[in-house]
């Protein structure tokens, strides 16, 4: 959120990758930004755990356990479409929220370009992708 707000409120940069949600957040809020979801793409997951040690311990395996499966419902998809998760399945009752959404023609995941390890080298590693293209601009 912080990279949003100091790109929206304090206009800094010219351009902001970033999570759809963050940008959702920040127009519900009254930032004015326009944003494009490319045509190639990838899902990014919010993945949910329940730690065994912990849940044994504290007795909560089962209140643990029913939550996760509470966050896959469709109450749970439209509370989180509300704040800029698309989805995770399309139903007759997330199918409007769904549709709110712009269409990505081609969505991935990083196993589809080699796994994080491969993607962190290409992209993120000293002189890799995104230093090349700051390098570019400087």
């Amino acid at each position: 959120r912080e990279a949003t707000d100091i790109f929206a409120k304090r206009g800094q940069g010219d351009a902001l990758i970033n999570y759809e949600n963050e940008i959702v957040l920040a127009q519900q809020k009254g930032e004015k930004l326009d944003y494009l979801i490319p045509d190639v793409n990838i899902s990014i997951d919010n993945p949910i755990a329940i730690v065994d040690k912990n849940v044994d311990k504290h007795g909560t395996r089962e209140v643990a356990e029913a939550f996760v499966k509470y966050l896959y419902t469709n109450v749970a998809q439209q509370e989180f479409a509300k704040v800029g998760f698309r989805p995770v399945e399309e139903t007759p009752q997330t199918k409007e929220l769904a549709n709110k959404y712009p269409k990505i023609k081609n969505l991935g995941t990083v196993q589809d370009y080699g796994g994080w390890n491969t993607v962190q080298k290409k992209f993120f590693d000293d002189g890799a992708v995104f230093d090349q293209i700051q390098a570019k601009n400087k």
